[in-house]
């Protein structure tokens, strides 16, 4: 950027002594010359930050399926896709937790997402059970108490490790700060159950969904407590019918649409 010469006044060298300030006084009076105005280009939205997380990967492989489907290599297929497509919109900037088959802690995972200033968390899985009939795609939302047996046992399994990074508000005094954190985890109680309830609704029709859909657990991958976040069941790979169609690019494909569709449909409700 060029800088105007303090020496010079509307490209005139100013003269000194009395001749010098009526002459910059004249100046001074005349009217500005004419400019045309510069069309207003409107500003670019701002992209929303999403991060994904494909569950498990490196020395975890999470879920092992009947006709030996390892989950980390479906979760990161997926994440991939969505991404993607969420990106192809303009609308999107995605971090992904892990972009390889890497293994990263679960509290990492929190703290990519909370350090890259992620307005979504997103988890995608594929569980296993030992009833081979039970099939179906769910989506849980965080709660200290499980909303079932089920729901708590599946927490149980998923969490490698429980911590949780924090926010500081030490700044404030202690009444202070209980309130601020009692209406931040209250307000991301409440975006993430809006998230949950438009994942639920975008793929329930053209994907067969658990009973009882969305479900409470206590997740640590759930545990930011200013991001809303929600863990994505895709199917069971413990299904032989739920395994087939998540290897299948074309089912891989339609699912991804859909969960890009609800997440666009969080940020961009109808």
């Amino acid at each position: 950027m060029s800088f105007i010469n303090r020496r010079r006044f509307l490209g005139r060298t100013l003269v000194t002594g009395a001749a010098g300030l009526i002459a910059s006084s004249a100046i001074a009076a005349a009217p500005a010359p004419a400019t045309k105005a510069k069309p207003a280009h409107p500003a670019k939205p701002k992209r929303q930050i999403v991060a994904l997380d494909p569950g498990h990967g490196g020395k975890d492989p999470g879920a092992i399926g009947a006709r030996g489907t390892y989950e980390k290599w479906i979760t990161i297929a997926m994440a991939q896709e969505v991404a993607r497509k969420l990106e192809a919109t303009g609308r999107y900037d995605v971090l992904l937790t892990r972009h390889e088959d890497v293994f990263i802690p679960l509290p990492d995972r929190v703290r990519l997402a909370r350090a890259g200033n992620a307005a979504l968390f997103v988890s995608l899985h594929a569980d296993s059970i030992a009833n081979h009939n039970i099939r179906g795609f769910s989506v849980y939302t965080l709660s200290d108490e499980a909303s079932d047996d089920f729901a708590a046992a599946l927490a149980k399994k998923e969490n490698a490790a429980d911590r949780i990074g924090g926010v500081d508000f030490s700044r404030h005094p202690k009444e202070v700060r209980s309130i601020l954190m009692d209406l931040m985890h209250r307000e991301t109680a409440n975006n993430s159950t809006m998230m949950a309830e438009t994942v639920v609704s975008t793929l329930h029709g053209p994907f067969e969904p658990l009973e009882h859909t969305h479900r409470q657990a206590n997740f640590a991958v759930l545990r930011a407590p200013d991001i809303p976040s929600v863990l994505v069941e895709m199917g069971f790979l413990s299904n032989i019918d739920d395994e087939k169609l998540l290897n299948q690019p074309k089912f891989q494909a339609k699912l991804s649409d859909r969960l890009s569709t609800a997440i666009d449909g969080y940020f961009r409700p109808a």
